[in-house]
């Protein structure tokens, strides 16, 4: 009987051993074949979209009469290693955009113009002056303006949106602080018992405070109330604006009886006391520093171009929004050799210039190439090759972002301190299945390194999918 019992639970448990091995088997076999469909179905959705790697989703998120802002939505799907919008923020002479908050992490960088930046850290307000080139990061939540200081230039920011903190994946809200008629500020959704109490002020003065904007969320100080006023003021050097706001703010102990002007009134909302003033003034020592591109040393300079990184040991805020940002710039018939990012997705925005983009699918076949100009972004996710190429008769300067705040080491196909420069050996050879001196001589012929010359007339029009205009 024991032995019957025995054999019993043997059977039962090679059986179900060969189950599991049936079913692992049977799971990688269907592991294979959904990956093969996962291949055939992006194949053939996207086969006919050959601009799938521009990112033309632009949604217009406000526009005044003083600028606008947009933002370029990034793609979904797993290939997405990470998903960051980028924005474009547009400010004409003289404009303000108004305080305000947002539900997701800024890192700004200046294209054009000159700028101050305030923004609230520890209940103290910070500034600090922007100018083209620089860097800046806005965390979620924390409370900022921007204004254009520069009288007869437009102020244009490119904008890296990191939504993950956001109360919708992949949309920014703007909650804004200042408001009345236009935008609505967040202090108008309380009722008016809490807000005169809060505020110890009339129900009159509270009506009169949350009605009056109605310019939107970027207005012009030039067709402001008393803009001839403010336009003098901020004209001022800093100490000079400070004595006036003593003559103006500052009153005699014996009046404070009596109530305050509409004018201390207003200059008080806008500039506070002068002890908060001077805190501002000592604030702006500590204030978050900005990073210059360009006045980094490029990490790679050549006759055809130069690029840099700029990582969290460059610039250290860009660890809390685990953030890269790149700069490239390639002179007439160069190119930034065929590689590989493999820790990052990047993001580009073509600043200026003209040239096309390739990109490689795993499978080795060409999933794009694509023509930029001026104001064209696109994204190639992490590990897939491509190259950027600028046309004959122009430069082609790209920044972006890269989805990593490590550093970004690339692996280059080409050139020589290429992958293949490192792996020369008999196992490339028998790889590509030519004999190790053929090899030597075709790794040998190239001897410039990352960036390299191209010239289209020398190579007959390649097969694959035709070129894509954004």
């Amino acid at each position: 009987m024991g032995k019957r019992v025995m054999m019993s639970l043997l059977v039962i448990v090679v059986v179900m051993c060969f189950g599991v091995m049936a079913m692992s088997m049977n799971f990688d076999h269907h592991q294979d074949e959904d990956w093969d469909q996962r291949e055939e179905d992006w194949d053939v959705q996207h086969r006919g979209h050959h601009h799938w790697f521009l990112l033309q989703r632009s949604r217009l998120l406000l526009r005044t009469e003083a600028g606008e802002m947009r933002v370029v939505r990034s793609v979904g799907g797993r290939m997405v290693h990470r998903h960051i919008n980028v924005g474009f923020l547009s400010m004409e002479p003289n404009s303000l955009f108004i305080p305000q908050y947002l539900d997701s992490s800024l890192v700004l960088f200046v294209h054009t113009g000159r700028a101050n930046v305030g923004l609230v850290h520890h209940h103290e307000l910070g500034e600090r002056q922007l100018k083209a080139g620089d860097l800046y990061r806005i965390p979620a939540g924390s409370t900022f303006y921007l204004q254009n200081v520069e009288e007869g230039h437009r102020l244009e920011l490119i904008l890296s949106i990191d939504t993950s903190e956001g109360l919708r994946m992949g949309t920014l809200e703007n909650f804004f602080i200042g408001g009345g008629n236009y935008p609505k500020s967040v202090l108008a959704g309380f009722d008016s018992g809490v807000l005169t109490s809060a505020f110890n002020v009339s129900a009159s003065e509270l009506r009169h405070i949350l009605s009056r904007q109605h310019q939107g969320p970027i207005v012009s100080l030039n067709n402001s109330q008393s803009s001839n006023l403010w336009k003098n003021f901020l004209s001022m050097e800093e100490q000079d604006r400070l004595q006036e706001l003593k003559k103006m703010v500052d009153f005699p102990q014996e009046q404070e009886h009596t109530p305050p002007s509409p004018w201390r009134k207003l200059l008080t909302s806008i500039f506070g006391t002068i002890e908060n003033q001077k805190r501002k003034q000592n604030h702006h020592e500590h204030a978050q520093e900005a990073y210059n591109l360009y006045n980094r040393k490029p990490d790679f300079k050549n006759n055809y171009g130069s690029s840099l990184s700029v990582d969290e040991s460059d610039y250290s805020p860009l660890q809390s929004s685990g953030i890269g940002v790149y700069l490239v710039n390639l002179k007439a018939g160069s190119m930034l050799a065929p590689h590989v990012n493999p820790t990052a997705t990047e993001y580009g925005v073509v600043l200026r210039g003209s040239g096309h983009l390739q990109i490689v699918f795993p499978n080795g076949t060409l999933a794009m190439k694509a023509n930029l100009k001026p104001g064209s972004v696109f994204w190639v996710p992490r590990y897939f090759p491509f190259v950027q190429v600028a046309s004959n008769n122009e430069q082609l300067h790209i920044f972006g972002f890269t989805t990593s705040s490590q550093p970004n080491h690339p692996q280059f196909l080409a050139g020589s301190t290429s992958v293949l420069e490192a792996l020369r050996g008999p196992e490339l050879a028998a790889a590509f299945g030519v004999s190790e001196g053929r090899l030597n001589r075709f790794v040998n012929a190239q001897c410039e390194a990352v960036i390299l010359p191209y010239n289209a007339e020398r190579h007959p029009k390649a097969d694959g999918i035709p070129m894509a205009d954004w």
